[in-house]
């Protein structure tokens, strides 16, 4: 057990028999005497995915959750969209279907490194590294004067992500992109 004054960005907690990590605190001191401090919480519950808001009194116990942050390993992509992760501390093998592997399933290359966030022994988050390196399969040719106007075209990925990239970029050559905005930064 924790208490309310103890949380801080990145905790995950137990409520509601769910694990919960908080996004956001703020402590609000009331003015009048003998009044407790209140934790206003903002967290995501990891099981539904929803961001909810919660308000706790410093002094209020919370359970912590049997939540652990591993790295861990993306093995390859099943048919029926799912993806096998590896545990790379016990080499135990996860496979991971539905929304979750479908919004992150277009940064995964054969051997990525990611966090697992595994509870109950199972897997409910996983993490991306914030850049990875894939290369362009198809695009555009390149468009002369590129550099002059900041013209953009879409490009397709080895792994079926279509983005934005600059006019000048070809066929062939490896990007680095943001995971969390799923934007072109450079080229790698």
């Amino acid at each position: 057990m924790i208490l309310a004054s103890e949380l801080k960005r990145g905790l995950v907690f137990q409520l509601d028999d769910a694990p919960c990590s908080v996004i956001d605190i703020n402590q609000q001191s009331p003015t009048a005497r003998g009044g407790n401090t209140l934790i206003k919480t903002r967290y995501r519950n990891l099981i539904t995915g929803q961001v909810l808001n919660k308000t706790f009194k410093s002094s209020d116990k919370i359970d912590e959750a049997d939540f652990v942050r591993r790295k861990g390993q993306f093995l390859y992509a099943g048919g029926d969209d799912s993806g096998t992760f590896m545990d790379m501390e016990s080499y135990e093998q996860f496979d991971i279907s539905g929304e979750m592997y479908s919004d992150i399933k277009g940064y995964l290359s054969d051997g990525l490194e990611v966090m697992l966030g595994i509870y109950n022994d199972m897997v409910i988050t996983v993490e991306l590294p914030l850049t990875v390196e894939l290369t362009v399969t198809e695009t555009a040719p390149s468009i002369k004067n590129a550099t002059a106007t900041a013209q953009t075209k879409e490009a397709i990925l080895e792994t079926g992500l279509a983005l934005q990239v600059p006019g000048y970029l070809e066929s062939g050559e490896r990007i680095k992109i943001d995971t969390r905005e799923c934007r072109f930064i450079s080229r790698a």
